[in-house]
C-alpha cells in the first residue's frame, strides 16, 4: 500500500532551484519519492509504501 504527500514549496526568487533541489532531496532521505511535479513548481506530489 502506498502512502502520498503533497507539498507547495515555498521556494523564493533567489536561489530557486538549489531551494527546490534542497527539497527534493530532504524528502528523499525520508523515504518518499517524486510522484508529480505541477507546472511552474506550484505542487510536488511524493509517495512511499506505507509498510516500510
Amino acid at each position: 500500500m502506498k502512502e502520498y504527500k503533497v507539498v507547495q514549496p515555498k521556494l523564493g526568487f533567489r536561489q530557486r532551484f538549489q531551494n527546490f533541489e534542497d527539497l527534493l532531496n530532504q524528502h528523499a532521505r525520508e523515504g518518499w519519492t517524486v510522484n508529480f511535479i505541477g507546472q511552474g513548481w506550484t505542487s510536488v506530489v511524493f509517495e512511499r509504501d506505507k509498510n516500510r
